[in-house]
């Protein structure tokens, strides 16, 4: 009995002991567990495991910026920011028995068959995207499906309501809304905007849960108001598709310049691409639309620098403007090269040399003037420089400079050879002439002041030659087909040999005109350049003449410019018509 006494018996320190530890478990339990929920500034506390959720469940999320939006001068819009719907997917997370998975496919036009082969196949991936320009109005419904797996980002698809016409110099942006091209691409800066910020509340499959605050509201981009008027735009590029289609042209370009402000009224471009629906164009194609061969593409522009050869000669007093030139015998040689007229057109003024386009009087002209003044005037009306409109990759063409004994590159740079230029840069320089020897820069972007310019040749030189290029559309002129009704149009033609890797092309050209319209106070250059044209035709006046009087009138009408002459198939300039005394345009 002793011995089951003392078995049983405890001492009193262990039972004390063992209380203790009893009571202090659950108070350590409480500690603990208040620790993590309730007490700050307790190591690994409820501030460290709030900190831990929120890496993985909160999320700063941006909010994509409205783009600016590109219109024409009369505010008809021409680059718009739809919103749309990003629809991606964690392939893995998705359950494809779900009841409304087929409906998922439809609201993505695309077959249940076809999901499931999508979201097998990039199983291995977190994200997947399904659909990168939903309707809102779907996505709702997507949203109301409740699938897992399934997430949706609002952003904004760029679209061009004019398409084609004004495609190359709009331009386009990327799937980012990045501009690549054209006017979207030089101004980014300005149309992009600043994205927002704000922070949601994900689960842990991705689902926002809820929205958080926002940090930073999204600033929309700035518009902008080109110079572009579409009005004539459409009737300038539906011109210059059927002149290119009728003379199985390579490509083409048309430009139209308000001469009294430098503001581009029109600018198209053959072949072009229609921006909303790139994704049936090869990459080839879509680099030959989006080229805007007005500003990138250059040419020797031939006859179409006679007016300048003219003035250089003028200005340097080696004539005047009642001179007259000895073309006999209807050719000229210059070292080795024999350099032909169309006909032998004997003695003739300097009138008759631009209304007949007369190579050798402008070489004898041209070798007349001393090289470095031939060069110093071509420079000062814009060849061989960078004109400056804003537009990405604008090229300067090349005007050479030459030495007196390079007789054969003198006499070619006289009739427009030995030098390149483009739609843009022989527009700068006609401008010129038809602003009396002021040299105003040219835009891309609607102007609410006129720029004053700075006058580069003397006012009544440049109306003496403007007054002899009257007789181009005249009655046995180059450009009979250019002439416009009810107007006087001061103008030239120009036939260029193309120049290949081989030298040049015997049966290959480039076809030009250039004119100034109203003669006797001009309003508008027009430029129409039509490349290696081979239906038959390929002299300028014939290719690119009626080109220039559809487009040219056009515009006379929609900009109210009152006509000079009435009831007359062609306009005849008398020399009462003409007023040398007069300023700000008039002749």
């Amino acid at each position: 009995m002793k011995s089951e006494k003392n078995k049983l018996h405890i001492s009193r320190w262990r039972y004390t002991l063992l209380v203790t530890s009893l009571l202090a478990l659950p108070i350590a339990a409480i500690w603990h567990i208040a620790g993590l929920q309730v007490l700050a500034d307790v190591d690994k506390g409820y501030e460290f495991l709030q900190g831990k959720v929120k890496k993985k469940l909160v999320h700063n999320e941006s909010i994509p910026a409205y783009r600016g939006v590109i219109t024409d001068r009369n505010g008809q819009p021409l680059a718009i920011s739809s919103p749309v719907i990003i629809v991606s997917a964690n392939p893995r997370q998705v359950d494809v028995d779900h009841p409304n998975f087929s409906n998922l496919a439809r609201y993505l036009s695309m077959t249940s068959i076809n999901l499931k082969k999508k979201l097998s196949k990039n199983s291995h991936r977190i994200h997947l995207r399904l659909k990168k320009d939903l309707e809102p109005a779907k996505a709702e419904k997507i949203r109301a499906l409740r699938i897992s797996g399934i997430y949706m980002k609002k952003t904004y698809k760029r679209f061009y309501p004019a398409g084609e016409l004004t495609s190359q110099i709009v331009g386009i942006t990327n799937l980012d809304d990045v501009g690549q091209e054209g006017i979207e691409k030089s101004f980014d800066h300005i149309l992009a905007g600043t994205p927002g910020k704000k922070k949601v509340l994900k689960d842990r499959r991705g689902s926002v849960i809820k929205d958080l605050g926002m940090e930073k509201n999204a600033s929309p981009g700035q518009n902008i108001a080109l110079s572009i008027d579409m009005r004539l735009q459409h009737k300038a590029y539906t011109e210059l598709k059927e002149a290119v289609i009728k003379n199985n042209a390579k490509s083409g370009s048309v430009l139209v310049l308000d001469v009294h402000t430098g503001e581009i009224l029109a600018m198209a471009n053959q072949p072009s691409y229609n921006p909303n629906n790139r994704s049936r164009l090869s990459s080839d194609e879509l680099i030959k639309g989006a080229r805007n061969r007005a500003i990138l593409d250059f040419y020797e522009p031939g006859s179409t620098v006679k007016p300048f050869t003219v003035l250089a000669a003028l200005e340097n007093e080696k004539i005047s403007s009642g001179s007259i030139i000895d073309t006999n015998p209807g050719y000229i040689q210059v070292g080795k090269k024999i350099i032909k007229d169309h006909h032998n057109y004997g003695k003739i003024s300097l009138d008759d040399l631009l209304k007949k386009s007369s190579n050798v009087g402008a070489i004898k002209l041209g070798l007349d003037v001393d090289p470095e003044d031939m060069h110093d005037l071509f420079s000062r009306v814009g060849f061989g420089e960078v004109i400056g409109v804003g537009f990405p990759g604008e090229v300067s063409g090349i005007l050479p400079s030459h030495r007196n004994s390079m007789k054969l590159e003198r006499a070619n740079l006289a009739i427009g050879y030995s030098m390149n230029a483009t739609a843009l840069q022989i527009a700068q320089a006609y401008a010129v002439l038809a602003s009396n020897g002021l040299k105003k820069p040219l835009t891309l972007q609607k102007l609410d002041i006129a720029p004053q310019g700075e006058q580069v040749v003397d006012s009544e030189l440049v109306i003496k030659v403007r007054r002899m290029m009257m007789g181009a559309t005249r009655s046995g002129g180059t450009a009979e087909d250019a002439a416009i009704y009810t107007y006087n149009v001061a103008g030239k033609t120009g036939t260029s040999h193309k120049n290949t890797v081989g030298g040049y092309e015997e049966k290959r050209y480039v076809s030009l005109f250039a004119g100034i319209v109203p003669a006797e106070k001009p309003r508008l250059v027009t430029v129409v350049i039509i490349n290696d044209p081979k239906a038959g035709q390929h002299y300028g006046g014939k290719v690119a003449g009626p080109v220039y009087a559809n487009v040219t009138e056009r515009a006379l009408r929609v900009l109210r410019v009152a006509p000079k002459i009435e009831n007359n198939d062609r306009a005849v300039v008398t020399n009462h018509d003409l007023d040398l005394n007069q300023s700000g345009g008039d002749i």
